[in-house]
């Protein structure tokens, strides 16, 4: 079912998140099931998804390294544009316990 796979998170339901080179997230169920696709559940397109993980609320954050923005995508309601603003590449992104968004940004090589 995937295409392309580059980044997975584990999600708090025993599912898990994978983003892919093609333009889309997938959300899969712990029977590994697919959940949803991310771009056909929130009508969000994406240019390239790279990191993807899951807060502590189960939102899902992803980093999209084409357009240099991360979203997060909570399970009910639209989607949250978090950083549209100075990152040049960001590839990895995850959350700690006490809500800090940590962003590792492969084009000026460091983390923010």
């Amino acid at each position: 079912n995937l295409q392309g796979p580059r980044y997975v998170s584990p999600a708090p339901n025993g599912g898990f998140v994978v983003s892919e080179e093609c333009g889309d997230v997938k959300v899969f169920m712990s029977s590994r099931k697919l959940l949803c696709s991310l771009s056909s559940k929130y009508g969000h397109r994406f240019g390239n998804p790279a990191g993807v993980c899951v807060d502590v609320d189960g939102s899902i954050l992803v980093a999209d390294e084409q357009r240099r923005t991360v979203h997060l995508f909570p399970e009910h309601g639209a989607p949250v544009c978090l950083v549209s603003a100075g990152l040049r590449r960001p590839a990895g992104v995850a959350c700690s316990s006490f809500g800090h968004l940590f962003v590792a940004d492969a084009g000026e090589n460091c983390v923010k």
